[in-house]
């Protein structure tokens, strides 16, 4: 029987890592995917979540009035400036927390934006189903837009390499709204507000039915690499860039809708930017990868590379994270050879989320051993046949 610990064990040792080092890595990449066994057909991409309706109004608004107009309309957090400590004010909290209208507060003087007329909102189609997507018009835009929606409107440092943010969870009070006027109008002269109350404690452990998941984007250089050193034309890597972005954050959706998981984590970047530079050049290449990283002239690593976001909770050891990078690039590089091998049958859109699937039931040692290519190949095989 297979002993997986064991055989990732030794492929770390493979790679000189010694006792403690084993041990580091072992629990940094451990698979925490939930693969459940998958036996019965999957329809690609999936059914839209219970928040997309919304959001496809708001997108069909914003072609009139824009998306910042829009969306100070219906987002509370649109209505708060960025500023230290604003997320532990009573307002800040009655607004956002309890549903309180901001009209006369004082901290509610809205969220300014550089560029808001270049504030794009679209619905987009991935293979985890459609998803809201909000596209800053430049930097700084997407960073206030990360600071109010995942940092409570607080003035958080955001990364230099971080270009896109999937924001989950966060409390929709214009869909509570509207759930509560179609709740009055099904109880007409039995809607008090004492009944209302009751109705959203009884609903609140529905979820659906009022936090929203969404992808905030920017425009920028994917990973903070510039087009001369991709060695390509500006306008041309800015496009390659939105690609790459945007299907990377909706790949971190898909395996958060099919596996319940969404990490900080290099497994998750490998199999994100797998899909998204793919979904660019239409094949996989381990040299963008590993650039992005910051280990272009591996064994060197580039300081401020990507990378470094994601040594983990404690953080690895020096040790342990120079092993990390050369299991990154050998994974990348038979992750191209499988890629190039397959590239005809990978095309295939019933594929690709079959090749996705196939990545998340592996851990980064195996994706890293000399038994790579067979391995994703008898797991792709088996989720066809299941599938």
């Amino acid at each position: 029987m297979f002993n997986q610990k064991l055989f990732r064990a030794n492929v770390l040792a493979y790679f000189g890592a010694n006792a403690s080092e084993v041990e580091e890595l072992l629990a940094y990449n451990h698979n925490v995917f939930n693969c459940n066994n998958f036996n019965h057909p999957i329809n690609f991409p999936l059914p839209p979540e219970a928040h997309v309706s919304a959001w496809e109004k708001y997108a069909l608004e914003a072609r009139d009035i824009g998306a910042f107009e829009t969306l100070k309309q219906r987002l509370v957090q649109f209505r708060f400036p960025i500023k230290a400590s604003i997320s532990q004010t009573i307002p800040y909290n009655a607004a956002t927390r309890k549903g309180m209208s901001v009209d006369g507060m004082a901290e509610a003087t809205g969220l300014v934006l550089q560029q808001p007329d270049k504030l794009q909102l679209f619905v987009h189609q991935s293979l985890a189903g459609a998803i809201p997507v909000l596209l800053a018009g430049n930097r700084e835009d997407f960073v206030s837009l990360v600071q109010a929606l995942a940092m409570r409107n607080e003035p958080l440092p955001v990364s230099a390499s971080m270009g896109a943010c999937t924001i989950s969870g966060f409390n929709n009070w214009d869909r509570i709204r509207a759930f509560r006027q179609q709740w009055e109008t099904r109880n007409a002269g039995n809607c008090s507000e004492s009944r209302w109350k009751e109705e959203f404690q009884r609903i609140k452990s529905q979820k659906e039915l009022y936090q929203d998941r969404l992808i905030i984007l920017s425009d920028g250089p994917y990973s903070n690499v510039s087009a001369s050193d991709m060695g390509l034309e500006e306008t041309e890597w800015l496009r390659y860039s939105l690609t790459i972005r945007l299907e990377h954050e909706c790949t971190h959706y898909f395996t958060r809708r099919m596996f319940n998981s969404m990490r900080n984590n290099m497994l998750d970047e490998l199999i994100a930017d797998y899909r998204g530079i793919v979904a660019a050049c239409g094949y996989y290449r381990a040299d963008w990868f590993l650039r992005f990283l910051g280990l272009e002239s591996f064994p060197n690593y580039r300081e401020g590379g990507r990378l470094e976001n994601y040594r983990g909770q404690p953080p690895l050891s020096d040790g342990a994270f120079k092993i990390l990078q050369a299991l990154l690039k050998t994974a990348a590089e038979n992750l191209e050879c499988f890629d190039s091998e397959h590239v005809d049958e990978l095309i295939n859109s019933n594929i690709q989320p079959l090749m996705l699937m196939s990545l998340t039931y592996l851990t980064l040692e195996e994706l890293a051993s000399a038994e790579a290519n067979i391995r994703i190949q008898k797991t792709l095989e088996k989720l066809q046949k299941s599938l």
